[in-house]
């Protein structure tokens, strides 16, 4: 099987050709505003290499569900599933092998963004085994990867971006080779465009977009207009996969697509504007007239009464349901948190990089139950980091107590300390105090000690030897960190 395609014809009539395999391993970015031909030239790609290697699509408003018919693609409606059910479905896709289109026109805007990034993630988090290669094309990828915050939750913004940057930084081991889509550069987050090796840059008019199109295609400011006298369904194409040297292509036709989006203008209806008018107006009341009101309900039969009477003095003195039990779940989710505090890397990450994290191990766990939110999560590593659980309970309900008012970002160290006071240890691991604050220098170390003092929560003295020794307010013995 040869892996090449034709994807258009340069202005001499030469096929222009993508390798395939070459596009699984550098990924590829489309820009163009609306109307410039990108939906055309995502189809022709997929057309041309749909017997070649999987497909899966993100198809935000509905444009690529004709390639179902001919090619035999599998269209999925985001709008009817659960976020359970369309995690289950990505994780069969992986295994299965199956090309399909995933239609979100029937959600609104943040619940396109929310599945769109659940099943993303749960294509990543697919076993090892499932790791077959796999085109994953995103359209209006701007929605999906924002540069900026927008009208959307933040915890959408962060969970989509979080999705969208796993394609495109870490998908290629996994076998998914991203393909975005966007109207206009400057909206698509950096991390997410800068993956991408390949480039096909249609019609831009604004100057910041030209000029960043003309920076990735390795063109001279100067000649950045020539992105604006592109025509519809013409781009500029450069990556190891297409040509190592820009070059302008004509995309080819397609098979599949909307024939009643004909290009050009129509006749006008002749219809009379009496007859018209008619056509607008007949019947409209009742169109639009609200459904009747239900009915009173049917009046109950005697012996049905009867019955429920003789059986409300049973009801009363049953025995209340019991409540489901979690603890399983918990202790699930407390080993992982476990685990992570103590992988080595994990305490340098930010605060949302180790609370995704998080979230991924419990979708690989399978654990279905209530999670807990940011804020929780981040005292529970806290904790697990600064190593409470080898304490006894009654040293650790006084550590926690005074740990009460400590900001969110110095819970860690502070806690590394107390751990160590309270114990009456002669030094402070000065390497476990630098972990917990997920830093290497000594700088912010002082800074840090410095900051905690000024709160209250800690007391340090520096001898006259350089010596400085820490004591924690409410516990009984002092530390002296490590020189």
């Amino acid at each position: 099987m040869t892996a090449q395609i034709t994807i258009g014809h340069d202005a001499s009539g030469k096929p222009v050709q993508f390798d395939i395999e070459e596009l699984l391993a550098t990924r590829l970015l489309v820009q163009g505003n609306s109307g410039s031909g990108k939906s055309h030239l995502l189809r022709r790609l997929l057309e041309e290499s749909a017997r070649m290697v999987q497909q899966v699509v993100i198809d935000p408003e509905g444009d690529f569900v004709t390639l179902a018919e001919p090619f035999g693609h599998i269209v999925i409606d985001g709008a009817a599933y659960s976020p359970a059910e369309i995690e289950a479905l990505a994780r069969r896709i992986r295994e299965h092998r199956a090309s399909v289109v995933l239609a979100l026109e029937g959600l609104e805007v943040e619940q396109q963004i929310r599945c769109a990034a659940q099943f993303l993630t749960a294509l990543f988090d697919a076993p090892r085994e499932h790791w077959f290669p796999a085109l994953v094309v995103v359209d209006e990828a701007q929605m999906f990867a924002p540069a900026v915050a927008g009208e959307i939750a933040e915890d959408t913004r962060r969970m989509t971006l979080s999705a969208m940057t796993n394609l495109m930084c870490r998908g290629r081991k996994r076998g998914l080779a991203g393909i975005v889509a966007t109207q206009r550069l400057a909206k698509l987050a950096k991390n997410v465009a800068a993956e991408a090796s390949n480039f096909l840059m249609g019609r831009t008019f604004l100057d910041i977009d030209m000029v960043r199109a003309a920076d990735l295609l390795g063109m001279e400011r100067r000649q950045a207009e020539r992105i604006r006298e592109l025509e519809r369904g013409h781009f500029l194409a450069l990556g190891p996969a297409i040509t190592r040297l820009p070059v302008a292509v004509k995309i080819g036709p397609v098979q599949s697509g909307l024939k009643a989006r004909a290009e050009g203008l129509m006749a006008m209806p002749e219809t009379a504007p009496a007859d018209m008018e008619a056509l607008l107006t007949r019947d409209l009341a009742s169109e639009v007239a609200k459904a009747p009101p239900p009915g009173p309900p049917p009046a109950p039969r005697w012996e049905e009464v009867e019955a429920d009477i003789a059986h409300a003095e049973e009801r009363q003195v049953e025995a209340p349901r019991a409540a489901p039990d979690t603890s399983a779940v918990a202790q699930q989710i407390e080993a992982i948190i476990v685990a992570m505090a103590g992988e080595e890397g994990v305490a340098f990450q930010s605060a949302s990089a180790q609370y995704q994290t998080f979230l991924s191990r419990c979708r690989r766990e399978r654990i279905i139950g209530p999670m807990p939110d940011m804020g929780t999560f981040r005292r529970r590593f806290a904790m697990a980091g600064a190593g409470l659980d080898l304490v006894d309970e009654e040293t650790r309900e006084r550590i926690m107590k005074l740990a009460h008012a400590v900001e969110d970002d110095l819970l860690a160290p502070f806690l590394v300390l107390a751990k160590t006071a309270s114990a009456g240890e002669a030094d402070v691991d000065e390497d476990a105090l630098a972990r917990a604050y997920g830093t290497s220098s000594p700088g912010r170390i002082r800074r840090l000690l410095d900051h905690l003092e000024r709160q209250g929560l800690i007391v340090v003295r520096e001898d006259f030897g350089g010596g400085r020794s820490v004591l924690v307010p409410g516990l009984e013995a002092s530390a002296t960190p490590a020189e």
